[in-house]
């Protein structure tokens, strides 16, 4: 049984042969030849269960670029996947950073783990859908699909052994000199070894569930992200048999030891005491061999909106589907035999280019449980953010806003009073409405039961749930029926659209009238993530902003075919427009020989239109600074074309998520906050919301410290090259190194404004 290759791996070996071939073809010549049009796709649309076929149309050389000629040059982007990794490389960097804390270093290494977890899932898994369709698509830097996974499986073997040298040789050290030992079961003591079976027994035995695999019991099935052990017992007659245990993840990972009754920072891996005490699962059996090991699956499920009677139902079995999603990675131990790992691709129905061999411990994402160790001489200072809307004085939150527009810098200014005006509007007899949009806003959210609160108090407030946030479908279909339960008007999103758009409405009865106060932000209404993550919050009561919120909603809850607004801009209605005209006022400013200067700030720029028009700024003068965290797949200091764009990216202690667009426009700037990136997905395919920031004042606090301070960062910053390498700016003239987050943090301490009043400039920035 185990001698016949599934026929699934099969095709898929098959297909990348197929396409290797294709390669071959093009080997001729210097670049590959990416016009679609000249190999024929096959008309077999293959697809697999609970999952989809993407099929990104990119234009063809025959395409007129922006300046009438083709521009479709694949040497002027990077890959996608591969600036995604080297993203992922910077924040494997921040572990290896001694600046840092030790258990800071631990969280950055973790954060890499889950970061590779999910690209796998959601990034790999459609490349090798596109493998399996028979689709030869080309990437915007000019690779098909078996080109992109064999780069990718290069650039992640590297990465890998980078992380596992700087665990093993580095961190994992400095935690047993910090007093946390992560202990394998031969560096215990025999009576240790005994109290740790006995908790074997009474704890852990009674979980675990052996699998095993003979022509009598198929092999079992793994769930996604499961880490199981290969065991390999033998019988009193000498045949070897083989068997999967689940290491179950409803057990912590890092297993405390026995330390009487005082409080014990010596921890072994769950798999490795369920290896020591296999023999009680296979009694009768002597157990010969085990090997940790972990499947990693196509978890991008597809929802079937248009044929979906009820939407909740439909992405309920989408998220049960997430478990059956075809496997595209293996973790393995090193030391497993490639006997083991044939049964293992065999079964799994992978490849041998599947498989990465690790040193354990498998799946380092565990070691963020250390972080609740009471060890706060290994961690960061906590952060005590500014309030910046206090109505301790007598004065709401609303007269606060009357006053004037207000913004918050979150996680530096406290995400409180975005709490606070919703809990204000639910408690004002005033308030007679309040609608908001729901993205992630987490498992213990504030915002639900209050809410729930206004609308028992006779309010009438309506609610748009997304429910098709990834991997937050279950916990917000949670909240929605929560939320309907209470008679509040729930609507989950456009069909096609996701709603990423982060706006509240409240409408107030006041003495000369109706008046509408607004908040929007570049950030989830979530005070978890408000925390940790950089955010813009920004209120308002002006007529023509509460307008056009009024007509977001409309649009959002009923039919409307609107097109333009007074000050907001739309996404898929109007952003991508709006956004190019942007750009190209400031193109006709540089042509007219004025100074023209693009300031933006971003998580991932990968659209290839919006990046055309930036290489268009570039020829035709204009100054282009862009702080991109994540993706970015514009080549900057090309010469000829990209020679006036500079990229930077900083990873530090808060994820910076914030969008920021800044035109100069020739003397008179404007300012524009959003809750988009410049992805195709964004301006196309989801709703987006992008506001201006016209008061003077706070214009000039957000560009000061979203752009002015990254630019001037030298510690956390690094340059994009034309190579898509990315190096640490270097401070200038002899300058002190400075860190933009933690200046901006430090800044806070010695300004703590008990009312909405805009800040003075730092001297430093």
């Amino acid at each position: 049984m185990l001698e016949q290759r599934d026929d699934k791996s099969q095709t898929l070996m098959a297909k990348q042969l197929s396409q290797a071939d294709l390669l071959t073809k093009n080997s001729g010549s210097e670049k590959l030849n990416t016009n679609p049009t000249e190999h024929k796709q096959s008309s077999r649309q293959g697809k697999l269960k609970g999952s989809k076929v993407r099929r990104r149309k990119l234009a063809p050389p025959a395409d007129k670029g922006v300046h009438g000629q083709s521009s479709f040059d694949p040497s002027l982007y990077i890959n996608r996947e591969l600036s995604w990794l080297e993203f992922n490389q910077r924040v494997l960097e921040e572990a290896q950073d001694q600046r840092h804390p030790l258990l800071e270093r631990v969280k950055f290494l973790a954060i890499t783990s889950s970061n590779l977890d999910e690209f796998f899932m959601i990034r790999v898994a459609a490349i090798k859908e596109q493998i399996l369709a028979d689709v030869v698509e080309y990437s915007p830097d000019g690779k098909i699909p078996v080109q992109q996974l064999k780069a990718i499986h290069q650039r992640v073997s590297r990465m890998l052994k980078e992380k596992s040298n700087g665990f093993w040789n580095d961190i994992h050290p400095k935690l047993a000199a910090a007093g946390i030992h992560l202990l394998k079961m031969n560096q215990l003591t025999n009576e240790e070894r005994q109290q740790l079976a006995d908790l074997f027994a009474k704890e852990i035995f009674p979980v675990l569930t052996p699998l095993a695999f003979d022509p009598g019991h198929p092999f079992p099935y793994i769930s996604n992200l499961s880490l199981s052990l290969a065991v390999v017992v033998c019988s009193p007659k000498g045949e070897e048999r083989f068997a999967r245990v689940k290491v179950p993840d409803v057990l912590p990972r890092l297993v405390q030891i026995p330390n009487g009754d005082k409080p014990s920072q010596r921890f072994v891996w769950l798999e490795d005491l369920i290896k020591e005490n296999l023999g009680m699962l296979f009694p009768g059996m002597s157990v010969k061999e085990s090997y940790a090991f972990q499947v990693t699956r196509n978890a991008d499920i597809e929802i079937q909106e248009d044929e979906a009677e009820d939407l909740i139902h439909s992405i309920e079995e989408s998220i049960k589907m997430r478990r059956f999603g075809s496997v595209v990675r293996v973790k393995v131990e090193d030391a497993m035999p490639q006997r083991i790992i044939d049964i293992l691709t065999e079964n799994l129905e992978i490849t041998q280019d599947d498989v990465y061999h690790l040193k354990p411990p498998l799946g380092l994402s565990h070691l963020m449980s250390l972080l609740k160790l009471p060890r706060p001489d290994l961690k960061d200072t906590p952060h005590h953010p500014s309030v910046l809307i206090n109505d301790e004085d007598g004065d709401d939150i609303f007269s606060i806003i009357k006053r004037g527009d207000v913004v918050l810098h979150h996680p530096y200014d406290a995400f409180a009073p975005v709490v606070q005006f919703i809990k204000a509007a639910a408690a004002d007899p005033n308030v007679l409405a309040i609608k908001q949009t729901l993205y992630r806003i987490g498992k213990e959210s504030p915002l639900v039961p209050l809410l729930i609160q206004a609308a028992e108090s006779g309010k009438q407030v309506a609610v748009l749930v997304e429910l098709k946030a990834r991997f937050d479908e279950e916990n917000n279909i949670g909240w929605a029926k929560k939320l309907e339960r209470a008679g509040i008007h729930v609507v989950y999103g456009l069909v096609g659209l996701k709603t990423h758009a982060k706006i509240a409405l409240v409408v107030r009865k006041e003495s000369d009238g109706l008046r509408r106060y607004v908040h929007l932000g570049t950030g989830n209404y979530n005070p978890d993530t408000a925390r940790i993550y950089t955010d813009l919050s920004y209120f308002t009561c002006k007529e023509d902003i509460a307008s056009d919120a009024s007509e977001v909603f409309n649009f959002l809850t009923g039919f409307s075919n609107k097109e333009e607004f007074k000050k907001l801009i739309i996404a898929p209605v109007n952003l991508r427009k709006r956004c190019t005209e942007l750009i190209q006022r400031e193109i006709q400013h540089a042509r007219k020989g004025n100074p023209a200067h693009l300031l933006f700030k971003m998580n991932a720029l990968t659209d290839i239109k919006m990046i055309e028009t930036l290489y268009e700024a570039s020829k035709a003068g204009v100054k282009v600074d862009l702080i991109v965290r994540g993706i970015c797949c514009l080549r900057p200091s090309v010469k000829g074309m990209s020679e006036n764009i500079r990229v930077i990216s900083i990873v530090g202690r808060f994820l910076e998520h914030s969008r920021v667009f800044y035109f100069s426009n020739n003397g008179h700037p404007e300012l524009y906050c959003s809750s988009a990136d410049l992805m195709g997905r964004n301006l196309d395919r989801r709703v987006e919301l992008m506001f201006p920031v016209e008061d003077r004042v706070w214009l000039e606090f957000i560009k000061r410290e979203t752009l002015d301070a990254a630019w001037r960062d030298t510690v956390g910053a690094r340059v994009l090259d034309a190579n898509g390498g990315y190096n640490h700016l270097k401070p200038m003239n002899g300058e002190p190194p400075s860190e933009s987050q933690t200046f901006l943090m430090q800044s806070r301490i010695k300004q703590q404004p008990k009312k909405a009043v805009p800040r003075e400039s730092p001297s430093q920035f």
